[in-house]
């Protein structure tokens, strides 16, 4: 009588078994990379779907504020007559929010500005069209909206009572005032905020300010003191900020990046 020895099978596999089982694996781990692959497909295309939207529409409720100033009596225009006049009748209505709201509308317009600037730096740093960082887009429009507008609507104000006097030496002093104690005092502003935005440290923060101060400081003096030439020797007081927003496009999107 002989006996049957049997080898144990506990914790092996025959190798048939494994030949089989290997690209069951391999097709599982494919599968889940695929799934993984069209999730971020799928979210990269409905945030480019959400900022397309967004873009579209402001771009349209703009459009159709600006041509339809005159709506009320432009019964029997032709399109040549609705665009000739609408730019006139916006500056018309422009004049009128200064005067009746001037601060708010200020704040509107550096909204606006610093929105579209960050906007503008995002695509300068590489990002297509409608991949902007909606957040990102929106702390900057805020800062500019509650800070730069209110805020630079009384600097100017400050500095023709600072500075009131007509001499050729105002426009030089002015500048020179700007480009040291309010360009300082506005670039700090303007970084503290964000990183409070960003819920980043304060540490994190001062060191930040500590790293870009100087460098945005000088940055600036290679461009506003041109501009300011305009602002403080030509432009009226009530109508600095929107010549200086304009030139803002470019230095907002300098500060973004």
């Amino acid at each position: 009588m002989t006996d049957v020895v049997t080898a144990p099978t506990t914790g092996l596999n025959h190798p048939q078994q494994e030949e089989t089982e290997a690209p069951l694996k391999e097709e599982e781990e494919e599968g889940q990379i695929g799934s993984g692959g069209s999730q971020e497909e799928f979210g990269g295309f409905a945030g480019r779907a959400v900022n397309a939207a967004i873009v579209l529409s402001v771009g349209t409720l703009a459009i159709t504020k600006l041509l339809t100033i005159d709506h009320d009596y432009w019964q029997g225009w032709t399109l040549y007559e609705i665009l000739r006049y609408a730019p006139e009748h916006n500056w018309i209505a422009y004049e009128e929010a200064l005067k009746t709201n001037p601060v708010l509308a200020k704040m509107a317009i550096s909204g606006i500005v610093y929105a579209l600037g960050d906007w503008i730096a995002q695509c300068y740093e590489g990002k297509p069209l409608f991949e902007f960082d909606r957040t990102r887009l929106f702390r900057s429009g805020l800062v500019g909206f509650a800070l730069h507008g209110s805020l630079s609507h009384y600097y100017y104000q400050f500095c023709e009572a600072l500075i009131p006097s007509k001499d050729w030496w105002v426009v030089p002093a002015k500048i020179a005032f700007d480009q040291t104690a309010w360009a300082a005092v506005w670039n700090s502003i303007y970084y503290v905020v964000l990183g409070f935005l960003r819920l980043e440290s304060p540490a994190t923060i001062l060191n930040e300010l500590k790293g870009t101060f100087w460098p945005m400081l000088t940055a600036g003096w290679k461009l506003w003191p041109f501009a300011h030439l305009i602002t403080y020797g030509v432009v009226p007081v009530e109508q600095r900020l929107l010549w200086v927003d304009s030139v803002e496009l470019i230095w907002v999107t300098i500060l973004s990046t």
